[in-house]
């Protein structure tokens, strides 16, 4: 029945986006998340005049539909974000394929793996799309086995949202007017108890109910700027039982157990605590940037004119934080001829032209030319998180479904939190689920 409904929604999603084509022109197709704002930018043919996610990449599209010269039409197929793999995948069953894809680079290599997607060196080289530019992160992210199988779109990362107002009322502004980050688990205990004593407030909101990938994400970051490998060279197992795992779980149930966290939160609530200025930080992605932003310029906000965000916060020896991408991918039997492919690849190299525009969304680029461009680094913000590009780290590409080796660690790490569960016993349980789920994913 599930598999029904699911090729179901897909015939449907692909319906949507089809239309006979004009005579001359020749159609691809584009499977895609981020939303669907046709009323607001659906006449909107300058990337450089969208707003948000939906607002750029709707743009993006129609820029390229009415400005190609070769008589290329890009038909949008919109899928919803959290099925939206399992959309994708029936869509493949169904042989019912999209040009290109969307994909989260965490997903990638699955595909990969499956010989779904294409390699794209030798187009990428023909047409002028310099994988040399990519960003150190950019460049791991769509990378197996020494080719490229994607065009990557941004990099996104796990970030400390930060209320500078409260931060001054607590002591912890610098004489600069920036935030004065721990750098040190000890500094960053200091901190939140000093903040909870001086404003009367949690240093933290974040999501720990309803939530796995939150949890994992903090988690990551934290093992990754001890230097410690969390998975092995092979990618078969996890490895729990080492200091910088035992270190990273203690730090997050410390703070957690001293009320230093805001309790209890989902993400919409977490994310609505920091606005209605209810904790110090938000541990949140790169994606809610430009919201953060917009508010903080409300005369009635408690983030007026009181907004900074960064990396996360090093408390360890190596600079790092849990980074992930949007990526684009052409898929085998997605065009039906050389032309098809020649419209995707000519689409690709378009969006690589645009690619500073979605930097405007809060993501960071995947260019190194845009990452150290003067124009980046002038968006509000940008200019202390331009290292991620190079410090994001993720499970490495070789990890199958680490999507749901990523809710797997997450639902460990929230009972952690909130049932106080112990260390030891969140160690073993994650290696042992773990270490099934890649066991399996490997047959």
């Amino acid at each position: 029945m599930k598999r029904l409904l699911l090729c179901l929604g897909a015939a449907l999603l692909a319906a949507c986006g089809a239309r006979t084509p004009e005579a001359g022109k020749t159609e691809i197709t584009l499977m895609r998340f981020f939303g669907s704002c046709e009323s607001q930018y659906g006449q909107v043919a300058k990337a450089s005049e969208g707003v948000g996610e939906c607002g750029i990449v709707t743009a993006l599209v129609n820029e390229f539909n009415a400005t190609n010269p070769d008589g290329i039409v890009v038909r949008t197929q919109i899928g919803e974000w959290g099925p939206y793999y399992d959309q994708l995948t029936a869509r493949l069953v169904a042989k019912d394929v999209p040009t290109v894809a969307v994909m989260h680079e965490s997903a990638l290599g699955d595909y990969v793996r499956r010989k779904l997607v294409l390699p794209l060196d030798a187009d990428f080289a023909r047409i002028g799309i310099p994988v040399d530019d990519f960003t150190e992160h950019a460049r791991k992210g769509t990378t197996f086995d020494g080719r490229t199988y994607a065009l990557p779109f941004d990099t996104w990362a796990w970030l400390w949202h930060i209320n500078t107002t409260l931060m001054k009322q607590a002591g912890l502004l610098g004489a600069d007017g920036q935030p004065l980050l721990p750098r040190s688990p000890d500094e960053l205990l200091a901190q939140a108890r000093q903040f909870r004593q001086r404003t009367g407030k949690p240093y933290f909101a974040w999501a720990v109910a309803n939530e796995t990938a939150a949890n994992n994400r903090s988690f990551q970051t934290l093992v990754a700027q001890q230097g410690a490998p969390l998975f092995a060279a092979d990618g078969k197992s996890i490895h729990m039982q080492q200091p910088a795992v035992a270190n990273a779980l203690t730090l997050m149930q410390t703070l957690y157990r001293e009320g230093h966290v805001r309790p209890n939160l989902d993400y919409a609530a977490a994310n609505q605590a920091f606005l209605n200025g209810q904790a110090g930080v938000v541990v949140v992605g790169t994606w809610t940037i430009d919201q953060f932003l917009r508010e903080s310029q409300k005369p009635d906000s408690p983030l007026k004119g009181g907004y900074a965000v960064r990396p996360f916060a090093q408390l360890y020896a190596r600079p790092a934080v849990f980074a992930d991408g949007h990526s684009w991918a052409l898929f085998k039997g997605g065009t039906a001829d050389a032309r098809g492919h020649e419209a995707a690849l000519k689409f690709l190299k378009f969006v690589w032209t645009r690619t500073a525009e979605w930097s405007r969304t809060g993501h960071l680029p995947v260019s190194r030319t845009v990452a150290q461009s003067a124009a980046f680094r002038a968006l509000p913000q940008r200019a202390a998180l331009a290292e991620i590009t190079s410090t994001g780290t993720a499970m490495p590409g070789n990890v199958p479904t680490q999507r749901n080796i990523e809710l797997l660690i997450g639902e460990d790490v929230a009972n952690l939190l909130l049932s106080g569960k112990p260390v030891a016993e969140v160690q073993a349980s994650v290696e042992k689920r773990v270490n099934k789920a890649l066991q399996k994913a490997r047959r």
